[in-house]
Formats: structure tokens, C-alpha cells, sequence
């Protein structure tokens, strides 16, 4: 009793007293040891692990909260001044790339479907798309033919820049899989 005898003169509660002797014997940091500040070095190692583990993706806010979260407690403005002295941002997002040119006086295609979406038999009706497909070495480009009664997609083939070339290889392509059919689609790259 002699070691907290003096607390409550000083405006302490016992409990808070009991409670830090029983942590420290536990091997347990003690709320009184909750205040050491984590070195600049140390911070920065662990928001570089985290920042190449969401893909450069947060900036200092979330950075922030993903420290708290990880258990490491310091302020906004020292995780945002240390990310900003070292120069580690988050990603910006990528531009809208513009595929398509409506604007122009060529013709429009007409419409061989007329709406109908259901064919009789296979081989029949084809529909073709191109998609763009980022990688890390640019954007490939990959143009596929739709029989439209099976529903079956026929990957045709993964090129550069779209053209004319590209998608009539996989016209013939798809052609050559198939006896005998109409394509929906036209041969020409518009």
C-alpha cells in the first residue's frame, strides 16, 4: 500500500496505478510508455511497404488511416509532410482515351440485323467487337466474332492498332472454323 499511498494527492486513481504495474509485469507496454514516437526512418519503411502494397494507390489520407489501422499511431500532417519530402504520391487516375470518331461525313453501315437478335440455326448471324485491353507493355487490341444462336465467342486475333488487316484475319479466321455463315460484321476497320 505504501507505493500509491501518495496518488491521491496527487489526482490519480488506484485502478490506473494497478493497471500499469500489472502490464509491465505482464511484458505488456504500459499506457505510461504509450507516448514514445516512432522514428521518421521507421515511418517511412513502413509507408513505402504500404504504399508498393496498394500499388501506389493512397494518398497521405489513406495512408494515414492504414497506419492507424496497422497499429502504428502518429498525426495527418507528419505522415502528409514525410510522404511530400520524399515525394511518395498516390497514382493519378488515367486519362479517358477517345476510341471512336462519330464526327465525320463517311457513310454509317447498314443494318443487316434489322433487330433480329434470334437466329434460326447456327452459323448464321455473326456479330464482331474489338476491345482494348491495357497491359504493361500498351494496349493491345483484341477483335472477336459472336455467333449470335450459340452465343459462342470466337477470340480472333490480339493485334496492335486496329486496321483493316486485323480484323478481315479474323473474319478469315472465323470463316475457316465455320462451314458456312454470314457475317454481320463488315471487313473494313471504320
Amino acid at each position: 500500500m505504501a507505493r500509491h499511498a501518495g496518488l491521491q494527492g496527487a489526482g490519480r486513481q488506484r485502478h490506473g496505478y494497478f493497471e500499469h504495474w500489472r502490464r509491465k509485469d505482464a511484458g505488456k507496454p504500459s499506457k505510461l510508455g504509450a507516448n514514445k514516437r516512432i522514428s521518421d526512418e521507421a515511418l517511412l519503411v513502413h509507408i513505402k511497404a504500404i504504399h508498393a502494397e496498394v500499388r501506389q494507390e493512397y494518398g497521405w489520407p489513406k495512408m494515414w488511416k492504414e497506419l492507424l489501422a496497422r497499429g502504428i499511431r502518429v498525426g495527418k500532417e507528419r505522415v502528409r509532410k514525410l510522404m511530400q519530402r520524399h515525394g511518395i504520391k498516390a497514382r493519378g487516375k488515367r486519362k479517358f482515351v477517345v476510341t471512336t470518331d462519330g464526327k465525320h461525313d463517311l457513310p454509317i453501315a447498314p443494318n443487316l440485323l434489322a433487330r433480329n437478335f434470334s437466329p434460326a440455326a447456327p452459323n448464321q448471324t455473326w456479330s464482331s467487337d474489338i476491345t482494348y485491353i491495357a497491359t504493361d507493355e500498351g494496349i493491345l487490341h483484341l477483335t472477336a466474332i459472336n455467333d449470335l444462336f450459340t452465343a459462342r465467342w470466337w477470340a480472333g486475333c490480339p493485334t496492335g492498332p486496329p486496321d483493316q488487316e486485323s480484323c478481315s484475319q479474323a473474319s478469315r479466321s472465323f470463316r475457316y472454323r465455320s462451314a458456312n455463315g454470314r457475317p454481320l460484321a463488315d471487313n473494313r476497320w471504320r
